[in-house]
């Protein structure tokens, strides 16, 4: 089954009530034909509206009209990072630049199979429903996705996970919120864990996990427990539930080599999409201080231990999505989103995998 055909089956899943193919009187022979269901993970950068959200520190994503009050500059001059304070006071996150910054996420979406986008698509930063409610309808219309997964979480900054699939739900997502006994003061600073659960065409469940794990400059403990928290999730699954997790772990190649992190918390419970493909891949993310790549974005995923099909991934489908020539700067790395010139998507490269499953015999 290629991958364009889970657009129409999840479609006659809706018309007929859920049926199954084989239900539809598909011959036995035809049930055995794989399904095939392509996965990306993007970080998109501050996916912010340019309303000012009761709870959110989104005092930098308005426009500059609205910067004018003296309560709003001396919020802004109290933040020590010049970059952060700048773009606080000076950034014009104005209608048409909200409008622009979509545009080029789904130029982005659009990139993967000729136009389709992928049939799941794990996001992180993403400040709302509504915004992505706007991607959804406004800039990706013809490519059916269904109403945008999304629970809104307590991170301080207000970016959340979310997805957008065109794979139904067999029920409502749920965030399991990542506690810190350790380092409570820095929970206002981490995202829960987006689970859902999506039926594929063959009757087949999926559990998919958006993450996006603490940032690097957190302790590496932040992010141990964050690896530990997503495995007893795993754990935790039916035994015919498939599972990956995708989205951006913060994992950096130097802290990797130093702590072992995905060799102790990672391979053992999953299969890395980029350890089997992507060979000439140098990651999702660039560091230029350091000239260093790394993986923070990854697409981790877990077979099920029992049920009615065998799954893996296609190791030849696991690529870095970047052929957007606005997604690259001038020297190869991911050209960050840059609001006053209208350049750039992301300082984050998306990446792709599909996965592919089997009914047992």
């Amino acid at each position: 089954m290629t991958r364009r055909s889970i657009t129409a089956l999840a479609t006659l899943l809706l018309v007929n009530g859920c049926t199954t193919v084989s239900e539809q009187g598909t011959s036995e022979k035809a049930a055995d034909v794989p399904v095939a269901v392509t996965v990306m993970t993007f970080n998109v950068q501050n996916l912010f509206d340019n309303n000012d959200d009761d709870g959110k520190d989104d005092k930098a994503y308005l426009p500059i009209e609205a910067k004018q009050k003296q309560s709003h500059v001396g919020a802004c001059n109290e933040i020590s990072v010049a970059s952060w304070r700048a773009e606080c006071l000076e950034l014009d996150w104005s209608d048409a630049a909200v409008d622009h910054k979509l545009n080029v996420v789904a130029d982005t979406i659009r990139q993967v199979d000729d136009g389709l986008g992928a049939d799941i698509i794990a996001l992180q930063e993403v400040e709302n429903v509504s915004i992505l409610e706007r991607l959804r309808t406004e800039h990706l219309a013809n490519l059916r996705y269904l109403p945008a997964i999304l629970v809104e979480g307590t991170d301080l900054r207000g970016i959340d996970v979310a997805f957008l699939s065109r794979v139904p739900l067999v029920k409502p997502p749920v965030l399991h919120p990542l506690t810190l006994s350790q380092f409570p003061d820095r929970e206002g600073d981490t995202r829960g864990v987006l689970q859902a659960d999506f039926q594929l065409p063959d009757g087949s469940i999926v559990t998919g996990f958006s993450v996006h794990f603490p940032a690097p400059f957190h302790p590496t403990g932040m992010r141990v427990a964050a690896y530990e928290h997503l495995n007893r999730l795993r754990d935790a699954l039916p035994d015919g539930n498939h599972a990956f997790a995708a989205g951006d772990f913060n994992t950096t190649s130097s802290e990797d080599a130093e702590k072992k992190l995905l060799d102790k918390y990672a391979r053992p419970h999953w299969t890395l999409a980029h350890d089997i493909g992507c060979d000439a891949c140098k990651g999702t993310h660039h560091y230029a201080r350091d000239d260093n790549w790394s993986f923070l974005d990854m697409i981790l995923f877990a077979e099920a231990s029992g049920g009615n099909t065998t799954a893996r991934i296609r190791a030849e489908s696991v690529q870095i999505a970047n052929r957007n020539p606005a997604q690259v700067s001038r020297f190869g790395t991911p050209e960050r989103h840059h609001s006053a010139s209208r350049s750039g998507v992301s300082d984050h490269w998306p990446m792709i995998a599909t996965i592919e499953l089997t009914q047992k015999q």
